[in-house]
């Protein structure tokens, strides 16, 4: 099955030259040359584990659709529906890659820039399809609807997210911001703000945001990055360096259920309390 995404890839350079010359000719200070590398590198890195992760999913949701409840078919209706299902199985997806661990360890790494821009979006993780990521779309062929529609718009869905990050699209029409994810919503996603730390998981839509209660509005310009201090430019530390950090903390002489809460439990959480999660500093501010 052609993978769309890197049919995409053309338009995706050119937008990114295109960010970088507006960025110049505005005098912003959006690019670091280094980071753009080490998210072009992370960039990478994803479509070729790709290359081996994506044919085991598709076994696996074939398999799966085998023992779908319906046939859900190829008209053209059921491509608003997978629309919609792949929208909040996105938004779940998101919502707890920021809630445990195991699923933050991978996620972090798009979270990892202090720069917000087109080249952000290419910094995708090297583990999240190793750790099973795509399992909260298991449902979908479960239900009836064919691998290959399910596939599709994932890809759709990742396509749009690409233009959303950049910092010089201001406020699009309100009615717009209000249905659809946009640049607005998800820098505040990636901010390190404690108000806006894990607020809009949305996908392409923002609805679900708002229907949750993880909806917030963008106030003022953001601060990116991760609240860790972190500063490597190196692929192999941006990929792995929170999996390392969940390593260190199993090695300490503490009970399985602090070593199941280390790997599953909030980003943050500490069996001595010398940490804190989200929920601790939003609580504390």
């Amino acid at each position: 099955m052609p993978n769309i995404i890197h049919f995409a890839i053309p338009a995706f350079i050119l937008l990114l030259m295109l960010e970088v010359y507006l960025s110049h000719r505005m005098h912003q200070d959006n690019y670091e040359t280094k980071d753009a590398l080490s998210s072009l590198a992370m960039g990478i890195g994803n479509q070729l584990f790709g290359l081996i992760t994506k044919g085991l999913y598709i076994v696996v949701f074939f398999w799966l659709y085998e023992y779908r409840i319906f046939t859900i078919g190829w008209a053209w209706w059921t491509w608003i529906l997978v629309f919609f299902a792949d929208d909040i199985s996105y938004y779940l997806f998101h919502y707890v890659s920021h809630k445990c661990r195991y699923f933050w360890a991978s996620h972090v790494v798009h979270h990892s820039s202090k720069k917000y821009t087109l080249a952000t979006a290419l910094r995708q993780t090297w583990t999240g399809d190793l750790t099973g990521g795509k399992v909260f779309w298991f449902w979908m062929p479960l239900i009836g609807f064919h691998p290959l529609m399910i596939f599709t718009m994932m890809a759709v869905s990742l396509i749009y997210q690409f233009w959303i990050h950049t910092e010089l699209i201001g406020r699009m029409p309100s009615w717009f911001e209000y249905i659809f994810n946009t640049p607005s919503h998800h820098r505040v996603h990636h901010s390190n703000e404690i108000k806006y730390l894990d607020k809009n998981h949305g996908g392409i839509l923002i609805i679900w945001d708002r229907i949750f209660g993880t909806f917030k509005e963008e106030e003022e310009k953001p601060t990116y990055g991760i609240r860790k201090d972190f500063n490597s430019y190196n692929p192999f530390r941006i990929a792995f360096d929170e999996w390392a950090d969940i390593g260190k903390d199993l090695l300490q002489p503490i009970t399985m259920i602090q070593r199941l809460k280390y790997v599953f439990g909030p980003p943050g959480w500490s069996h001595d309390g010398s940490r804190q999660t989200t929920r601790d500093l939003q609580e504390s501010s």
